[in-house]
């Protein structure tokens, strides 16, 4: 190959991501021509409703999956915690990156962390899985919904619609934004997505070609990790509806998950933990949402879909 496409969403962040992957290939494989086809998918467009309610983040990918399969681009740089859990058949996560900071940040103009919000104060954040950790730990507090690219959510912020907002720690960073947290929340207080703050390269998965190419790109701890993680998130239908959280630490080859479920109001939330060495990431994953399983998190999972179709 001389030349290879990187299909990529048109917002700032994605734009970055895609252009990191491409001086990291372009680094790695002097001579080879890397492009980037940005596109806008319909998670992009439909800003007026919660991610829940229309699809969930698959929205953010399948407009990318489409332009490797017509073959208008080689491979799709995502947001790991944006993909969906189970790829469509003919796809494969051909490399994850290395992971930046996985936390969720407090963002605000006005005060330095969640404690310091008086009753009332308006919090907004995108995420189910936040929401029910905030309404839990502080059930005075006005949680709304939040859409857009970071810059949009910012800019509401910064017009005074809401007093804080949560977002990902790694996407401030990435884009030079990190002045604009305030507190960073500890993953014990805001358990993160799985997958967060990691990036994936996706492929077609008959392109044994391009998985060798990306090969030196797959950061083999942060790949344990994500593998728990989603591990943990598939084996519970993990979407956009179910408030979960699942993050992993790798430490002398064991890889320690923590995971959580959670009904978005915060009146109910389930923990659960479990180690084991790195090559059984995904058993371990499964293990862990067994024990959440064991805690009634089958219950609460038909509990959160039915009120969430009426």
């Amino acid at each position: 190959m001389d030349k290879i496409v990187i299909a990529s969403r048109e917002s700032r962040l994605a734009m970055w991501q895609a252009e990191h992957i491409q001086a990291r290939l372009q680094s790695l494989h002097p001579g080879l021509k890397v492009d980037i086809l940005g596109m806008t998918t319909q998670g992009d467009q439909i800003l007026d409703k919660t991610l829940s309610k229309i699809g969930g983040k698959g929205l953010f990918v399948k407009e990318l999956e489409l332009a490797l399969l017509e073959g208008r681009a080689d491979l799709a740089v995502h947001s790991i915690k944006d993909v969906p859990m189970q790829l469509p058949e003919g796809f494969a996560l051909a490399a994850i990156c290395e992971r930046e900071d996985p936390r969720d940040a407090f963002v605000s103009t006005r005060y330095a962390g969640l404690h310091d919000l008086p009753d009332g104060a308006v919090v907004g954040t995108s995420s189910l899985r936040r929401e029910a950790q905030l309404r839990a730990r502080f059930p005075k507090l006005d949680v709304k919904p939040l859409r857009g690219n970071v810059q949009t959510r910012l800019a509401k912020l910064d017009a005074g619609e809401y007093d804080a907002i949560i977002l990902a720690a790694a996407g401030l960073k990435r884009l030079g934004l990190g002045e604009r947290i305030r507190s960073e929340l500890d993953p014990g207080d805001s358990l993160p997505a799985a997958g967060q703050g990691a990036l994936g390269i996706e492929i077609r998965a008959d392109r044994a070609d391009l998985a060798a190419l990306l090969a030196p790109l797959d950061a083999l701890d942060t790949h344990a990790c994500v593998e728990a993680e989603r591990a943990l998130s598939r084996a519970l239908g993990g979407s956009c509806q179910l408030p979960l959280g699942a993050f992993a630490t790798l430490e002398n080859d064991v890889v320690q998950l923590s995971g959580l479920l959670a009904h978005p109001d915060g009146s109910l939330i389930l923990r659960a933990e479990a180690a084991a060495p790195r090559q059984y990431a995904d058993a371990l994953g499964r293990s862990v949402a067994k024990l959440l399983r064991d805690q009634g998190a089958d219950k609460l999972i038909e509990a959160i879909l039915r009120e969430s179709d009426q």
